[in-house]
């Protein structure tokens, strides 16, 4: 009879090994079916973005007709540009941070590589003015005009006699400190 106990025994502990072997397996299954979810919504939303991508790079500026809306401005930050002004009262210092908005996502990656000579272009600008001239509203006006003629001429220089007109519409003061 001792024979017959000893395989009852043995019996009963393989029935735990298998419960516990029947969870792990559905633990491993539960964590694959997760991390195989979660890969297909990762690379689902790489496909989109690229498809964005593309569509933005397609996308050419077309005359706006009538009842369709205006495709959003593109803006470009710059860095802040901090310059001493011509001396009036002793020094006096301007920091400024601007964006420019430009016609299309095109024309703001081709800003990027003119960007040494439109930040020089810009630094020398700043460093002519007084505060007296920066004070104002108007002031501030004309320097953004300014910044902005300067910047359109570099990246398509005008022809002899005209006005330089560029892809640049409009420059804009995020940060404007006199000290």
């Amino acid at each position: 009879m001792s024979k017959d106990a000893k395989p009852v025994e043995g019996d009963a502990p393989p029935k735990k090994s298998k419960k516990l072997l029947i969870i792990i397996v559905a633990a491993v299954v539960l964590l694959a079916a997760a991390g195989g979810g979660a890969f297909l919504l990762l690379s689902k939303n790489a496909d989109h973005e690229d498809d964005e991508e593309v569509a933005t790079e397609k996308a050419k500026p077309a005359k706006k007709k009538k009842g369709e809306k205006a495709a959003p401005p593109v803006y470009v930050p710059f860095e802040a540009f901090t310059v001493n002004l011509s001396p009036e009262q002793g020094e006096q210092f301007l920091q400024v941070v601007i964006s420019v908005e430009v016609e299309d996502l095109a024309t703001g990656d081709n800003l990027k590589l003119f960007m040494p000579k439109l930040r020089n272009r810009v630094m020398l600008l700043l460093s002519d003015k007084k505060a007296s001239e920066l004070m104002s509203k108007e002031g501030k006006e004309k320097l953004a005009g300014e910044i902005r003629d300067q910047m359109n001429e570099v990246i398509e220089p005008p022809a002899k006699g005209q006005k330089p007109e560029g892809p640049i519409k409009e420059v804009l003061f995020t940060s404007f400190i006199i000290q």
